[in-house]
This record gives structure tokens, C-alpha cells and sequence, in this order.
């Protein structure tokens, strides 16, 4: 049972507390670091495998796809053997799957390697989040650990250049995987001693139908619009994202019936929780299409090498983390949904301002436009975060915070497949190759700005160096259109924010006997769960 005792009454974390979170910001780095390393890898890994155009889309995409088809699974997952325990699975098969990544042998293994590494890191973002619900009771503390949780995800997805540029300086293009290793080894070492267990004993079995059903929704769906994005309408990817709308249908009809779903369906009834979560999503696949861009035009335009490219994104990762830390004080003075839309407000100006960025001497602005982007997305990460995991109930803290991760993690490669078919069209339509240029030498080049670097290298200096001008200008093109439809997204995302979410933060998560009839619940879990009462986590008592 919910207790509608006062926030303030709650128990305050200790010193143990907050060593553990610094243990659960171990695994969210590592995860944001994964996401964001192999866009500097890219170029690495193309001379190393020659992998195709679908291959190397592939290679980025898979990862993601594949954290976010398994997140709902293993966010209830936790919820039912233990979140700690899953925590602890989960970092032993990281560490394997990294090492297999690191030394895959060719294009093929390494999808399939990425596919696995990023079925075990589905383990780790939801029993992150969801622990930190278990170990800050108070409704102001636990406001601050959410946001230093989303500050370390949003500095790992911005810090990845940084290290993994340097480990390319050095090494090959395997060892940005094998960072993965002895992060995970601190944490199976520091978690049994820092980290609270929690399970919901009353959760019941894991319906292995609905994990079926969840994961042949999402992957349909987003190959569907992978396909149709960089083609156009063909009848395959229509199909496909057909038949996963029809499975989605399926699995909502059939956690409706289900005594224990894999998903409960009634937290999507606060307004605040659902509102949250399609932000969060439209906000990371701005993030994640412009990201794409933005490494490339460091390096293939501007000719940077990784660690210098990682070092140019190190403001943004500053910027991402100031804006985090500050949007829950911010709280305190103006209505949540006003914050998130300033600060989405502000990113549009980001994009706007990487909409004009020219291929010779656009560096400035670049930096400036990102940095001013992220600036303005850390509100949306931290107290969108918040939002949703505060609406939900202790014994569902793991189901939201799946669903949190979801919007983030799908959002993100949303955008790598989505925004960067956008630029790799205005890429090839904007490309005017020099007279003269044999066949073979045109389509690699027409393939992508990779492509164009190889061929540059293989000619005379005169034509190659012609060739090398046109692809930056068409790849600059490419980053200024995907600056534009930023800034529109952002743009309505910010008036969504300002329009429904102005009374969000007042409410309070419930548990399911408070919702209406529903399943019969046991007594009280091995851990006791923090008061569901009481206001949204990033918000402080007003």
C-alpha cells in the first residue's frame, strides 16, 4: 500500500547511498560511452572490414536496437528476481560480449556481436534507475541522484569521442570496446557491498509470450523505418512496419489480460508519464541524427583526427551536464513543463545555428550550435527521467525506468537511421563529382562521404583533391539539413512541453490497488520500497 505520508518525512540517504550511486553511474557511463564511440570508430572500422553501406548503418544501429527491444523485458525482469542480482548478470555478460566485439573478424560477426553486447546491456540501464527509487526516499534527494544519473549518461554519450579518440590514436579500432571490461569488474565487486536488493515478490512469472510479442513490435517497426527512410516506399519495409504495428496491438490486448504483464498498461494513465516519455523519444532522435553529422563533419570535412574531433565535443558534454544539475533547482522557482520548453527552446537555436554552417571555416559555428543544443536538452533528460520514474509505483520502478531507457535508447538510433538517410540523400543529390571520373570511382564516392576519402586517395592529386571538395560540400549540406528539421522538432517539442506538461510535477505515482481492481499483491517486498506518496522526485516541496 502507497503512503501518503509527507516527502519530508521520509528517510534521508546516508554516505553508503551515495558511494552506491556513484556505483550505478559506473554502468550508465559505460552504456552512453558504447552508444557514442563508434561514431569515431566508423572511419576505422570501414578501412579495416570494408563493410557495406546497409553494413556499417547496421553496425551503428543494431546496438541500440537491440537495448531497446529487450529493455521492457528486462526492466520487469529485474523487478521479479532482483534488480542488484540483474545488475550483477547483466555486467558479466557485458564483459564477455565487449571482448567478442573488440575482436570480431568481420562485418557480419561484428553485428552479431553488437546485437549480444547490446542484449546485455538491456540488463543494466533499468536496475540503475530503478535502484536509485530503492536507495533515495526523499523526494529532494532522490531529485538530485536522478539528475546526476542523467548527467552521467549524457557526459558518457558526450565524453565517448574523448576516449575512444585517444584509444584510436593508439590502438586499433577493437580496444574502444574493451573499455567495458574492468568498469564491469568494479561494479560486480562494489555492488553486493554498496547496493540495496530489491524484487516484487508478487510480480509472478515472466509471460514469455509477451517478450516474443515486444520484441517482434519493436524490431519490425524500426527496420520498417530504417528501410523507408533511406529508400523511399517499398513494399518490404511498409510490411514489416505493418505486421509490427499489428503484434503491438496484440501485446497491449494481451498485458491487459494477463494477471501479471510484462507491462503494466495503467501506468500510461498519469498524463505527465506518457507526455514524458514521447519527449524524451522525439528529443534523442534530434540528439542522435545530429550527433551522426556532426562527428563526421569534425573529421571528414574539417579533417580532424578522433582525438581531436573528441576533444572539440567535450564543451557539449559540459554544457549537457550544467544544464542537468540545473533544471531541478530551476523547479523551484518556475512550473517544470516552462523549464523543458526553454530549454528545448534553446536547442532550436543550436540547430538553427548548425543549419548555416559552410564547409570551409565552419568550425566556430559548429561548436557553438552543438553546445547550445545540448545545453538546452539536459532539462528533458533529467527531469523527463524523473517525471517518468516519479509517476510510477515502487513495485514498477523498473517497468518505467524501461520504458524511460526506451524512449532514450530507440530515439537515439531513430535519429542515426532516420536523420542520417535524410543527410545521406542531400548528400548524394548535392554532389557534383568532376567530368572524367571513372564509373566505379563515382558510386563509391555517390556511397558516402567514406567512400569519397577512399577514392580521393586512389587518384592524382588534381582530380582527387576536386573530388574531396565536392563531398564536403554535399556532406556540409547534408549537416545543415538535418540542423533544419532539428530545429523544427525542437521547436515542437517545445511548445508540447510548455502546453502539457504544465501541471506535471503535482501528482504522484500509485500502486495498482489505488489505480482500480486489478491482481492481488503480497505483502511487503525483501527490501522495503520508498513511499509512493508524495511529489515528482526532481521537484522539491513547494
Amino acid at each position: 500500500m502507497s503512503s501518503n505520508a509527507p516527502v519530508a518525512s521520509a528517510p534521508k540517504a546516508g554516505a553508503r547511498e551515495w558511494a552506491g550511486l556513484a556505483v550505478l553511474a559506473l554502468p550508465t557511463l559505460l552504456i552512453s560511452l558504447d552508444q557514442s564511440v563508434l561514431f569515431l570508430a566508423l572511419p576505422h572500422l570501414a578501412e579495416a572490414m570494408d563493410p557495406s553501406g546497409t553494413q556499417a548503418l547496421w553496425i551503428m544501429d543494431v546496438y541500440g536496437f537491440m537495448v531497446a527491444g529487450f529493455l521492457v523485458t528486462m526492466g520487469t525482469l529485474g523487478d521479479r528476481i532482483g534488480r542488484r542480482k540483474l545488475l550483477m548478470i547483466g555486467a558479466v555478460c557485458v564483459s564477455v560480449t565487449s571482448v567478442t566485439t573488440a575482436y570480431s573478424t568481420s562485418a557480419e560477426v561484428l553485428i552479431a556481436t553488437r546485437a549480444l553486447l547490446g542484449i546485455s546491456a538491456a540488463t543494466l540501464m533499468p536496475s540503475t534507475l530503478a535502484l536509485i527509487s530503492n536507495m533515495f526516499h526523499d523526494a529532494h534527494q532522490r531529485g538530485r541522484a536522478i539528475a546526476v544519473w542523467a548527467s552521467c549518461f549524457m557526459a558518457g554519450t558526450a565524453l565517448g569521442p574523448v576516449v575512444g579518440g585517444t584509444l584510436l590514436e593508439f590502438f586499433w579500432w577493437g580496444s574502444v570496446f574493451l573499455l567495458g571490461v574492468p568498469v564491469m569488474v568494479i561494479l560486480l565487486v562494489a555492488a553486493p557491498i554498496l547496493l540495496p536488493e530489491y524484487r516484487d515478490p508478487g510480480g509472478g512469472k515472466l509471460d514469455l509470450l509477451s517478450v516474443v510479442l515486444s520484441l517482434a513490435t519493436i524490431l519490425p517497426v524500426v527496420y520498417g523505418l530504417k528501410e523507408l527512410a533511406r529508400y523511399g516506399w517499398e513494399p518490404l519495409p511498409s510490411a514489416a512496419m505493418l505486421v509490427g504495428v499489428v503484434l503491438g496491438a496484440a501485446f497491449v490486448a494481451r498485458q491487459r489480460k494477463l494477471t501479471h504483464p510484462l507491462l503494466d498498461m495503467r501506468l500510461f494513465s498519469s498524463g505527465g508519464f506518457t507526455s514524458a516519455l514521447v519527449i524524451l523519444l522525439f528529443s534523442m532522435i534530434a540528439t542522435g541524427g545530429s550527433y551522426l553529422f556532426i562527428t563526421g563533419f569534425l573529421q571528414m570535412v574539417e579533417g580532424l583526427s578522433p582525438m581531436e574531433a573528441g576533444l572539440w565535443m567535450v564543451p557539449s558534454a559540459l554544457a549537457s551536464i550544467v544544464a542537468g544539475q540545473l533544471a531541478p533547482v530551476m523547479t523551484k522557482r518556475f512550473p517544470l513543463g516552462v523549464v523543458i520548453a526553454v530549454g528545448l527552446g534553446s536547442s532550436m537555436l543550436g540547430y538553427v545555428l548548425i543549419a548555416y554552417v559552410s564547409p570551409v571555416g565552419g568550425l566556430p559555428l559548429l561548436v557553438a550550435g552543438f553546445v547550445i543544443a545540448f545545453f538546452g536538452g539536459g532539462p528533458i533528460g533529467a527531469l523527463g527521467t524523473s517525471l517518468v520514474v516519479g509517476s510510477a509505483p515502487p513495485e514498477k520502478a523498473g517497468s518505467a525506468a524501461a520504458l524511460s531507457s526506451i524512449s532514450g535508447d530507440l530515439g537515439a538510433s531513430l535519429g542515426i537511421a532516420g536523420l542520417g538517410s535524410l543527410g545521406a540523400a542531400v548528400y548524394r543529390s548535392e554532389l557534383d563529382l568532376p567530368a572524367g571520373l571513372p564509373t566505379g570511382a563515382a558510386e563509391t564516392a555517390r556511397g558516402g562521404m567514406e567512400g569519397a576519402l577512399t577514392v580521393a586517395q586512389q587518384l592524382p592529386a588534381e582530380m582527387g583533391g576536386k573530388v574531396l571538395a565536392a563531398a564536403r560540400d554535399a556532406y556540409t549540406s547534408g549537416l545543415n539539413t538535418v540542423g533544419v528539421a532539428c530545429a523544427v522538432l525542437a521547436a515542437v517539442l517545445a511548445f508540447t512541453a510548455a502546453t502539457v506538461l504544465r501541471g506535471a510535477g503535482a501528482g504522484r505515482g500509485k500502486s495498482p490497488e489505488e489505480e482500480g481492481p486489478g491482481p492481488e499483491r503480497p505483502g511487503q517486498d525483501e527490501t522495503p520500497a520508498p513511499p509512493a506518496g508524495g511529489r515528482l522526485a526532481a521537484l522539491p516541496e513547494r
